[in-house]
């Protein structure tokens, strides 16, 4: 497919480019804001090739999985002619509205009571997703730099030249990190992005850094006093000396000096992550006050000057400080919980991930890591976060190998691209969003995977603490932030517990998807179904040959009798597919067949054979003739989801069955209560294997009267 062809195939699956308000992409999705969410074609969607999932959200939003690529088909869609005007919030060509005003409208009209919940977490992760690709840089250097130490290729505590210009390349990204996350959340607050980096890059200059010491103070002061030719002595009333008192709960010291006579507590905010995130807010606020207060013509000059100097003095003396002192209290209190009671976070994070990350809400937990690493010098959650990822990226593995097994084309190139993204650069959003969120089995099968190496890093971390600063740490700590791969092992503590610890998560949960399989029965009969057709179909099939209405149900026997009849699995009234109401078995994807009204309770094999499936809700079977018959048995429509209340199962999976014998007693009474149809299905899933498959709709049958017949 040509890539605009594939960039023309989303747009047209959306709704058209007139139904997108703004798009913009994260690491692996394209995020769309759309007019109206109900023209979105999901179907089609999800079968663009290249599409690894789609995702509807609340308020018109919409996420189309891509994966790696997701750069190349932004630029793709973005350059479509029918798209001029509508990637970055600009001018929207339909009513001159903005995009932001769009937006603001929508919020006004729908806004819910939990909306700014939705809102803050959306801020949280508008803020830290632009820079993922140099986080995901920055962790690798990291991995590899302690590889090569842990190998003895260099040494740890060689300053070399070369180490120390490594070293820059990596702490770079963490030291300036306030300012790349002041400017995304500046930008994701519609205020000038340069304004909010400029901001909190005052508070990282070398200026203001020497106001820590009596020394550097004094040179400032010196500097101010060359500028306005007066006397050192004259500048005296300025500041009182620089006063530090030990903080006992961090093992640092907190320093004061007076500044214009006022008290000002300083830190050092580099890699800090509280501090830029409230400022940005309260920038929004004072920049959209100066704005409507402050002439057009001069808003350009006086806007930014203004809130430089308002929000600057506001950080310094007042957010700056309150930024750390809460991300610092927020630290130990975290760091006293793993201290403490490390089973409780080593085996919680684990098992919350999976549904936090689906929902965004994972965002403050990746603050809190970079939070950890500032303020204690590692970080605790990074190690079960990781068992996580890996029970992730083990169901993944299961899926791959069962498609590879089953020959299924289509899932064994989208598993093989989401594992190598999990295991190479430690994204799950491919796996989650491209086959575990579509295939609802995925998480009873992860799950176990999760808790298992939750339990396996909280147990053999109480049993082999790190050592941290000449302290014991219970637990699995990381010196830097990584996104956990297979490539950023080396960074973390006691390397080879936390490698157990994945192990035992990726493998659990991929033996868990291997066994216990992930799809449902109608699942794995339709991709039966599809791969059969796709093979034959260059061989037009033959004329239909109707058999005798009254011959009988053939007997499945070890001397493979030949199966020329299905019979009903049970009484009732028999009609066609096409009327039986569910679009999938309409289609033909399970094979031809026929819908029964039933008129009775007792559902019966309609063939001799084994039982391939049992559905463990009573609601399906799979029975396989020896002769080569697949037919499937399905007691209702959409009844999957009574969970089994209202059928009692009378066979297990693998057993051998005649024609006739009872498979289930269902209560169809309730059935009909829970608001589903009772209309019992019956299908030849191999029908494309076979000479024809012919119906025998329109006629009143007892349990085991011909209603298909077979022509081999």
């Amino acid at each position: 497919m040509a890539n605009s062809t594939r960039a023309s195939e989303i747009i047209s699956a959306i709704g058209g480019a007139s139904n997108v308000k703004t798009l913009t992409h994260c690491a692996t999705r394209l995020r769309f804001e759309l007019f109206d969410g109900n023209k979105v074609d999901q179907q089609r969607m999800e079968s663009i090739k290249g599409v690894l999932g789609a995702v509807p959200q609340a308020g018109n939003r919409y996420q189309v999985v891509i994966g790696g690529a997701v750069a190349t088909v932004y630029e793709e869609v973005i350059a479509l002619p029918e798209m001029a005007g509508r990637a970055q919030g600009t001018v929207d060509a339909d009513d001159g509205m903005t995009n932001a005003d769009v937006k603001a409208e929508a919020h006004a009209k729908g806004k819910s009571k939990n909306g700014w919940v939705n809102s803050f977490f959306e801020y949280l992760a508008d803020s830290f997703r632009p820079i993922l690709g140099v986080l995901l840089g920055a962790s690798l250097i990291i991995a590899l730099v302690n590889l090569l130490i842990s190998i003895h290729v260099i040494g740890g505590s060689e300053e070399t030249t070369g180490l120390v210009f490594v070293e820059a390349i990596w702490k770079g990204v963490f030291y300036f990190l306030p300012i790349m996350i002041a400017y995304n959340a500046s930008k994701k607050l519609k205020v000038d992005p340069w304004l909010g980096g400029a901001i909190m890059g005052m508070l990282m200059t070398p200026q203001f850094m020497s106001l820590f010491d009596e020394k550097g103070h004094g040179v400032a002061l010196k500097a101010v006093a060359a500028i306005r030719g007066v006397d050192l002595k004259s500048l005296q009333g300025w500041h009182d000396a620089v006063s530090c008192v030990p903080n006992q709960a961090l093992g640092t010291q907190m320093c004061t000096a007076k500044v214009f006579g006022l008290p000002m507590i300083l830190n050092d905010y580099s890699g800090n992550v509280f501090v830029p995130l409230l400022m940005a807010a309260v920038l929004a606020l004072v920049y959209r006050g100066l704005n409507k207060i402050i002439p057009e013509s001069v808003q350009i000059v006086f806007v930014p000057f203004l809130c430089m100097v308002i929000v600057g003095a506001l950080t310094a003396y007042l957010i700056g400080p309150l930024g750390v002192f809460a991300g610092n209290y927020l630290g130990i209190g975290l760091a006293f919980l793993n201290k403490y009671v490390p089973f409780v976070l080593a085996i919680l994070i684990p098992m919350l991930y999976p549904f936090l990350v689906p929902l965004g809400l994972h965002w403050p937990l990746n603050a809190l890591m970079l939070l950890n690493l500032n303020t204690l010098g590692y970080d605790f959650i990074q190690g079960p976060m990781g068992t996580w990822n890996f029970a992730c990226f083990g169901a993944t593995a299961g899926v791959l190998y069962l498609s590879i097994r089953d020959k299924d084309k289509d899932m064994r190139q989208v598993s093989l691209g989401a594992l190598l993204a999990g295991l190479l650069g430690g994204v799950s959003e491919p796996s989650l969003y491209g086959i575990h969120l579509r295939y609802k089995k995925i998480y009873s099968r992860m799950l176990p995977g999760c808790a298992a190496g939750g339990v396996t890093i909280a147990v053999l971390g109480w049993l082999f603490p790190s050592v941290v600063n000449g302290a014991a740490v219970h637990g699995v700590t990381a010196n830097a932030f990584a996104f956990t791969s297979l490539l950023t092992i080396p960074i973390f503590s006691q390397v080879w517990v936390y490698a157990v610890s994945i192990a035992v998560a990726f493998f659990v949960a991929m033996f868990g998807i291997i066994f216990f399989d992930y799809r449902t029965p109608e699942q794995k009969a339709a991709l039966k179904a599809t791969a059969a057709q796709g093979s034959d179909a260059a061989a037009p099939a033959p004329a239909v040959a109707a058999a005798p209405a009254a011959a009988p149900v053939a007997t499945a026997t070890a001397t493979a009798v030949a199966t020329t009849v299905v019979g009903s699995p049970v009484a009732g009234h028999v009609i066609s597919l096409d009327d039986a109401g569910d679009p999938v078995f309409a289609s033909r994807a399970l094979g031809e067949g026929v819908g029964v009204q039933p008129a009775a309770s007792t559902i019966v094999a309609p063939v001799s054979g084994t039982l391939q499936t049992v559905a463990e809700t009573g609601h399906a079977f799979g029975i396989a003739t020896a002769d080569g018959v697949e037919v499937l048995v399905h007691v209702g429509i959409d009844t999957v989801k009574m969970n089994g209340d209202g059928f009692s199962v009378a066979v297990a999976k693998g057993q051998s069955v005649n024609a006739g014998d009872t498979l289930a007693t269902v209560d169809f009474d309730k059935v009909t209560k829970a608001g589903f149809s009772t209309t019992t299905l019956v299908t030849v899933l191999n029908t494309a294997e076979l000479g024809s498959v012919t119906p025998q709709p329109g006629k009143d049958v007892q349990a085991g009267d011909p209603v298909l017949d077979i022509v081999r």
